[in-house]
């Protein structure tokens, strides 16, 4: 696998411009492919078109199969993923990927260290899923370790949380303290049906892990669903968001973030994700007494913990010595 290129990132894997033209080079040899750049990159297209059940048939094999398992936001980052898996072993038959191929991915990549373990991951099931299908004999994922994931420690304060709201258009200040209120994921909270409302609260079935509770009505609850409630005036369709842009749908969550980060901008709070607002809520509520792990849906602590922040810090008492006094003369 070829090194990162230092320049001429635009350009696609082994081909190079020098002297005002375009090369395509593999195994040492150069062969002019234009000077044009689209008409370069058209016969490199044409020089390296990938071969019939190569990695690109299969990975558009994979995908074609889990697609109707997944929810919609895992479905997208497993799209990005396979652009640059194809990309990457473009000229590869399955059977030729082997560890070290995958490895140095992994290293190429290492300035992207969440990106880079995203897509390790959809690799390794499209291996998974070649080797049940007996394409290949093993896995050359296995044996590659993740990128360490520098945990996130962002805690989003009150007074960042009211600027950011403070600039943010009606709909997204209701967004947010709903995000807040339920500590949901964006996708779970913009799709919340009106057949979820119910007398007890709102249901939710988280779209990424399916787990399904029921966050228990609250008067700050309460009135952020009227607002929402209002903003459709006496047009109530099946979702508790609907937007005329997409016939009634619920909001996107891609248009959603760039409110966001429109607001943010312009409250002039720095570093803020959207997703900070589920950190705050069940950090939030651990610090009220109350259970975040329940609250995020959790199956397990250690889940819920990547998500705490403003960690207390234990005050404790140190020994003291064990000595007989002196005596005094």
């Amino acid at each position: 696998m070829a090194r990162p290129r230092k320049h001429d990132k635009h350009l696609p894997r082994c081909v190079h411009h020098k002297h005002g033209a375009y090369y395509y080079v593999k195994g040492g040899t150069w062969t002019r492919i234009g000077t044009d750049l689209n008409a370069a990159l058209a016969e490199y297209a044409r020089l390296v078109e990938a071969p019939k059940g190569g990695m690109s048939d299969l990975v558009d094999k994979v995908l074609k199969h889990i697609e109707p398992k997944l929810a919609k936001s895992t479905i997208e980052q497993y799209r990005i993923a396979a652009r640059r898996v194809k990309d990457t072993f473009i000229e590869f038959a399955p059977h030729q990927v082997m560890p070290k191929h995958v490895a140095a991915l992994k290293m190429d990549m290492a300035d992207t260290p969440n990106m880079a373990n995203r897509i390790l991951s959809f690799l390794r099931i499209v291996f998974s899923y070649a080797v049940e299908w007996q394409l290949v004999d093993s896995n050359p994922c296995i044996g590659i370790r993740r990128h360490e994931e520098a945990k996130r420690k962002r805690y989003l304060t009150d007074d960042e949380f009211d600027a950011i709201r403070a600039h943010a258009n009606p709909r997204l200040q209701i967004v947010m303290d709903l995000l807040y209120l339920t500590g949901q994921r964006v996708v779970d909270v913009l799709s919340i049906k009106r057949a979820d409302i119910t007398d007890q609260g709102i249901l939710f079935e988280q779209q990424k892990t399916k787990a399904k509770l029921l966050v228990r009505w609250t008067p700050e609850l309460k009135d952020a669903v009227k607002q929402a409630n209002e903003l459709s005036g006496n047009v109530l369709g099946l979702n508790l968001f609907r937007t005329r842009a997409r016939g009634g749908k619920p909001p996107s969550y891609g248009v959603t973030k760039d409110q966001w980060n429109e607001a943010c901008l312009a409250a002039g709070v720095e570093d803020a994700h959207i997703h900070d607002i589920r950190a705050k809520s069940l950090t939030d509520a651990k610090r009220q007494g109350k259970d975040p792990q329940q609250l995020a849906g959790h199956v397990s602590a250690a889940m819920t913990d990547r998500y705490i922040r403003l960690r207390e810090v234990p005050i404790v008492d140190g020994p003291e010595f064990n000595r007989k006094p002196k005596k005094t003369a």
